[in-house]
């Protein structure tokens, strides 16, 4: 019999086959000591990224075919509470200061040369990006994309890579949280919310019109030390079962009392036109949301551990954190490849446009439409992701090569920085 004519499971079967012997050939070389559960966590917080912004962004048209932002959410109120379910910004914190502790306490050389192998493994990729779109930028332009288009991918581009800052600078501070965490376990953390809480009550409380604007900033750093101070103390083993339900219902009791009672922005990220936001700088309701899921999260472990034991599911876990700075770094590039092009077709001016991709979102077909959009966006990040993923782990020719390379690279990336923030 024909493989044409065998049965279709017998079809699908023989499909799946060189899936599932990857899947135990990855499983096989696990080691055994690796935490299976913290890297599932991590890899839900990283799609979690590219699943929000693919979702809540989206797009405008001027009469000259020029993309501009929008979102959704302006429209759409009462699609807050998906926000609350794709920031998980704070499971990703919780698990890199859970990862640090550890990696902290096996490094074999220094602490200032612990900390500069992870700078760098997290600076490449951003280089790698800023770069390339510092050298497309001008090409896109003479081939006649508008300049509204490029700033506005510019932004785009540029808006998750403040994570990485901040990042390098909570695990600069690893060393500090490790004591604190061997001092005062999970609590070591309460000063964090405390300092967030103090500056919230001065912005948005009865002083709020005599408090200087930059004092929000102030949020800034304990707002996403907090989650990695609770995964510090995590990896020192101080925080156990009767800590993560302490955190779980404490995080989810302050979560509703901010929405409830002092009314903060139901939408955990910032939605064009309004007068607060919740993350940028985080306020006190991120960190309630961060710890409500850290709780969940170190509640739900040794389940997640047990799931994760199966090559199948194991597998896609291990592909994704390889690719963990090239998805940061490259998913919203991956929508751009789609809604450029896209905004050549169809008209300008809000009356026509692609529905899902450059039409304003401001309907029910949007939204449906823009699901649809979805695998597209995720392919091409795929493809994007087979030549990206170098900057991750870039081949170490000659010394003096690679700081030419680092060099140029450089001074590309902080063009692009200059363009993406309108100060050229």
């Amino acid at each position: 019999m024909s493989a044409s004519a065998a049965p279709a499971p017998l079809r699908k079967a023989a499909a799946l086959a060189p899936l599932r012997k990857a899947a135990e050939r990855i499983d096989r070389q696990t080691p055994a000591h690796r935490d299976r559960a913290v890297d599932g966590l991590r890899a839900l917080a990283l799609l979690a990224v590219p699943t929000g912004h693919w979702l809540l962004g989206g797009f405008t048209l001027d009469s000259d075919g020029g993309l501009h932002n929008a979102s959704p959410l302006s429209a759409f109120g009462a699609l807050a509470p998906a926000s609350w379910v794709l920031q998980m910004l704070g499971i990703f914190f919780l698990v890199g200061g859970y990862a640090s502790a550890l990696s902290y306490r096996r490094r074999p050389g220094s602490a200032g040369a612990w900390l500069k192998g992870r700078i760098v493994r997290l600076g490449r990729p951003v280089l790698g990006v800023t770069a390339v779109w510092a050298l497309a930028a001008p090409v896109l332009y003479a081939a006649g994309v508008p300049e509204a288009s490029l700033r506005t991918g510019a932004t785009l581009v540029i808006q998750p890579l403040w994570f990485v800052g901040v990042y390098v600078v909570v695990t600069a501070l690893t060393p500090y949280c490790v004591r604190a965490a061997g001092r005062l376990g999970g609590w070591a953390a309460a000063p964090l919310l405390g300092s967030v809480a103090v500056v919230d009550v001065l912005r948005y409380g009865p002083l709020a019109d005599s408090v200087p604007s930059w004092l929000s900033l102030v949020n800034i750093l304990p707002g996403w030390l907090f989650a990695y101070q609770l995964g510090v103390s995590w990896g020192e083993r101080r925080i156990g079962r009767r800590g993560a339900w302490l955190l779980l219902a404490g995080g989810t009791l302050l979560f509703a009392a901010l929405l409830a009672v002092f009314h903060y922005p139901a939408s955990m990220v910032g939605v064009p036109g309004a007068a607060r936001t919740n993350s940028h700088p985080p306020s006190l309701l991120v960190l309630a949301l961060a710890a409500a899921q850290s709780g969940a999260a170190i509640l739900l472990r040794d389940r997640l551990a047990k799931l994760l034991a199966r090559p199948v599911l194991w597998a896609p876990v291990v592909v994704i954190n390889l690719c963990a700075m090239t998805i940061l770094c490259w998913h919203q590039t991956a929508m751009l490849a789609a809604a450029v092009p896209g905004s050549f077709v169809g008209g300008s001016g809000g009356g026509g446009g692609l529905a899902g991709l450059t039409t304003a979102p401001d309907s029910l077909g949007w939204i449906a439409a823009r699901v649809a959009w979805m695998p597209v966006f995720a392919a091409l990040l795929v493809g994007i992701a087979r030549y990206a993923r170098r900057f991750e782990h870039p081949p170490e020719g000659v010394r003096g090569g690679r700081v030419l390379r680092r060099t140029v690279a450089g001074l590309l990336a902080a063009g692009f920085a200059v363009f993406a923030l309108g100060l050229a």
